[in-house]
């Protein structure tokens, strides 16, 4: 039986991989319940994966690849919706996003890939490499920050106007004061952190005395 174009949409739709990159520096109990905000949200969603950068990516402060990815694994390993992948940890440089969703769509010929990004980056999209290809390939879920609105953004952007359809929003914000930036100044100052972080990586925290120098 041939599908309707809007059937084959709708079957696409069911079967969706979302990736969440950062620095997860360390991770915070915000990043776990971003993913899982996604996971209630967008019913298609089948796994969310995290992306953590390479410990050469441009910033400050950023902890080694392998006590980074071992905070993450201790809570993606005990959910069976969440993956963790080290695609950019692989090499001495880290990869650009398009890079990143080229090897998970290959991983997962027969998914949409999404990606998570903040309203402050969608505002910059344009400039990115290959954005076109990104943003007419890849959907996109946004999290709209500082007061940011997100049809504001697309109208005053011709590429995202082009694409439109493949951006969506990410509906019940997130709300925390803490960043992950915080959160490193605290244990440097020897102040209590343990209720920003599953316990788990506090634990570890603690015992690789990590971000107190």
């Amino acid at each position: 039986m041939i599908k309707t174009k809007k059937e084959v949409i709708l079957l696409k739709e069911k079967s969706s991989i979302v990736v969440f990159g950062g620095s997860f520096n360390p991770p915070l109990n915000s990043h776990f319940a971003i993913a899982e905000q996604v996971l209630n949200q967008y019913k298609e969603v089948e796994k969310v994966i995290f992306v953590p950068v390479n410990q050469n990516y441009p910033k400050k402060g950023l902890e080694k690849n392998k006590y980074r990815y071992n905070m993450l694994k201790m809570i993606t390993d005990k959910n069976n919706k969440f993956l963790l992948s080290d695609i950019d940890m692989e090499g001495n440089k880290s990869l650009n996003t398009i890079e990143i969703l080229r090897k998970v769509q290959k991983q997962f010929p027969d998914k949409q890939v999404s990606f998570i990004i903040g309203s402050d980056n969608l505002k910059e999209l344009n400039t990115w490499k290959n954005s076109e290809e990104l943003i007419s390939n890849y959907k996109i879920l946004v999290m709209e920050r500082n007061n940011d609105k997100l049809e504001e953004i697309i109208n005053q952007n011709e590429l995202l106007k082009k694409y439109k359809e493949n951006i969506k929003k990410i509906n019940e914000e997130i709300r925390s004061n803490y960043n992950s930036t915080y959160v490193r100044a605290q244990i440097k100052n020897g102040k209590s952190v343990r209720y920003l972080l599953p316990d788990e990586i506090y634990e570890y925290i603690e015992k690789n005395n990590l971000y107190k120098e």
